[in-house]
C-alpha cells in the first residue's frame, strides 16, 4: 500500500489496512507521515493483530541524501520517526542527486532546481553498510533504468544487490523490457500507479487517458463481478509484479485487497498487455535536465 498522503490521515488508514490483511507498506521520509505510520504499526502489534515480522515496511532515501556520509543519518531519521529498529526494505527513491541541505527541493533564486553530483555506486556502498549494521533487511531502487541498474549490478565488490526496482507499471505502461531485464537479474518489480493516477497536473501527465475507464478492463470486470481497478491490480499480480495501490478511502482500501479470489485467463492477460500505450502518468519532466534523469532511455 502506497502511503503518499496528506498528513493526519495515515494513522487510521494503516490500522484499517492491517485489519483488512495488508502487510506491505510503502513509505518515505518526504511523505511527512512516517511517525503516524509507525504509530499505527506499533498499535496493531500491541493489540496482537500482527507481529513485527508480519509487516513489510519500505522506506526511501531522498535525493538530497545521496552523499555517502548522509545515507545512514537519513535512514536513522526514518527509524526514529517510525520508532522501529529496522525497515524491511530501503530504496533509492530516484537516481538523481539534489543539493544536500534542509530543503528537500532546493532551488536557486531563479526557481531552478539545484542538482548535485550523482555517484550511485558510492551511495550504494553506504546503503550496504546500513544493511550490514542491521538497520535494513534488504536494499532496492526506484525509477532506475537498465543502464543505472547495470551500474550497480556490475559494481566491483558489490556486497548486496538491489532486490527490487519500484517503477510505474499498469496496463497502459506495462514495462515489458524492463520487467524482463529485472526477471533475468532476480530483481522484483514493484509497480506504483498500478490503477493509474490522480489527475494532479503538477506531476501527472493528464494527456494519458484515465485507465479505469478503459472498455476492456470494464468488460473483463463485469465477467468476474470486479471493478476495472481490481482487474488492473490482478493483471500485475498475476505477472509477478508487486503492486502498491494508493488509497485513503476505507471502502477502496478494502476493495483493492479483494483480488485473490479470481484469476485472469491467458487470453485476458494478453489482451490487457496489448493495451500498453508506452505512456507514463509520472514523467517528472521538471527534472528532465538532470544528468541522471532516468526516462530518456527506452527502458
Amino acid at each position: 500500500m502506497d502511503l503518499q498522503t496528506a498528513k493526519g490521515t495515515a494513522l487510521d488508514c494503516v490500522k484499517l489496512a492491517i485489519d483488512e490483511g495488508y502487510r506491505h507498506f510503502d513509505g518515505a521520509l518526504v511523505y511527512f507521515n512516517e511517525h503516524e505510520v509507525g504509530q499505527a504499526i506499533r498499535e496493531k502489534i500491541a493489540d496482537g493483530t500482527v507481529r513485527r515480522e508480519d509487516i513489510f515496511y519500505c522506506g526511501k532515501l531522498w535525493n538530497t541524501f545521496h552523499p555517502p556520509q548522509l545515507v545512514r543519518p537519513a535512514l536513522e531519521r526514518t527509524l526514529r520517526s517510525l520508532k522501529l529498529d529496522y525497515v524491511d526494505l530501503y530504496i533509492v527513491e530516484l537516481p538523481m542527486a539534489f543539493k544536500p541541505g534542509n530543503e528537500f527541493y532546493p532551488k536557486d533564486q531563479d526557481g531552478n532546481y539545484i542538482y548535485h553530483h550523482t555517484d550511485l555506486c558510492a551511495t550504494w556502498e553506504a546503503l550496504e553498510a546500513c544493511k550490514d549494521a542491521g538497520l535494513v533487511k534488504s536494499l532496492g531502487v526506484s525509477n532506475f533504468n537498465r543502464r543505472q541498474l547495470e551500474l550497480l549490478l556490475n559494481k566491483p565488490g558489490l556486497k548486496h544487490k538491489p532486490v527490487s526496482n519500484q517503477v510505474e507499471c499498469h496496463p497502459y505502461f506495462t514495462q515489458p523490457k524492463l520487467l524482463e531485464f529485472c526477471r533475468q537479474n532476480d530483481i522484483v518489480i514493484v509497480g506504483y500507479c498500478p490503477i493509474g493516477s490522480s489527475r494532479d497536473t503538477s506531476w501527472v501527465n493528464v494527456k494519458s487517458p484515465p485507465l479505469l475507464e478503459d472498455e476492456l478492463l470494464v468488460s473483463i470486470g463485469e465477467k468476474y463481478s470486479k471493478s476495472p481497478a481490481q482487474v488492473a491490480l490482478r493483471f500485475n499480480v498475476q505477472r509477478g509484479v508487486a503492486v502498491i495501490p494508493k488509497s485513503f478511502s476505507p471502502d477502496r482500501i478494502r476493495h483493492n485487497f479483494q483480488i485473490f479470489d479470481f484469476s485472469l485467463t491467458e487470453g485476458e492477460m494478453k489482451a490487457i498487455e496489448a493495451l500498453n500505450k508506452n505512456t507514463r502518468f509520472v514523467e517528472l519532466l521538471m527534472w528532465s535536465d538532470h544528468p541522471e534523469y532516468p526516462f530518456h532511455d527506452e527502458y
